[in-house]
């Protein structure tokens, strides 16, 4: 039964996530269930996303939607972010992080909301390299800590400091996060932090997940994809501040 669960959950997260992100946040209580602890829940749930992210990059690759040239300046910082990010994880309180994470998702959904035109059209301008450097950074080490609504973040900087809209955005959202989880999954796996048997479960679902999320994300008008962002950021800070 939780079998069944975890390739349904895996499945379900897979389609959010592409779409905006937060996919997570349903996939590490559902290892939990599995009667895995928080930290390797955290570790085996990589699994999943990388193979959900796999089946979407391939797709958006055969529809000419990412960006593949910027992507990869971009992904330099994200991956030293993410190494960053993963040695560390043990190292916070835990309460100090989900609090202050879930009050910047509240006031990152309220631009979201209120500024459509940055989220649908993207910028003609993009942002100083140095200053993306170090944002793209410092995500990183959130998605190596972490991982539930990495894609927020990303989606975001995405779009205010590199230009695209909220449909390129995704796409290049999800490049970056398949290549920072490599490096994440494996420290997470040298550590002995990875349960094999259920995160493959849970990765099979998240691979199909991935593939129909990707076909949708072309099809959806980028409004609604803008409401899925703001309502999954929503949920995500509460679940944050208070669990």
């Amino acid at each position: 039964m939780v079998e069944l669960l975890l390739f349904l959950g895996g499945l379900f997260s897979g389609v959010v996530n592409v779409l905006a992100g937060g996919g997570s946040f349903l996939t590490l209580p559902i290892l939990g269930l599995y009667g895995l602890s928080p930290t390797v829940a955290n570790g085996t749930n990589r699994i999943g996303i990388l193979l959900q992210n796999i089946s979407a990059t391939w797709r958006f690759l055969v529809k000419k939607e990412l960006d593949l040239k910027n992507a990869l300046l971009i992904t330099l910082p994200t991956i030293m972010g993410a190494i960053l990010g993963t040695s560390i994880v043990l190292s916070l309180p835990e309460k100090l992080v989900k609090l202050s994470v879930g009050i910047i998702f509240i006031i990152m959904s309220y631009f979201v909301l209120f500024t459509p035109k940055v989220w649908e059209e993207g910028r003609r301008k993009k942002s100083n390299r140095i200053f993306s450097f170090v944002i793209f950074f410092l995500i990183g080490i959130y998605g190596g800590y972490i991982q539930a609504g990495v894609g927020f973040f990303l989606i975001y900087a995405l779009t205010l400091l590199e230009g695209y809209d909220v449909r390129k955005a995704n796409a290049m959202k999800i490049f970056l996060t398949l290549i920072f989880t490599v490096f994440s999954l494996t420290l997470f796996s040298l550590k002995n932090k990875v349960e094999f048997v259920p995160g493959l479960i849970l990765g099979a679902g998240s691979f199909v997940g991935g593939y129909v999320g990707s076909y949708l994300n072309t099809r959806v008008n980028k409004k609604v994809i803008r409401y899925v962002v703001a309502g999954m950021m929503i949920f995500s800070a509460m679940n944050y501040i208070f669990s």
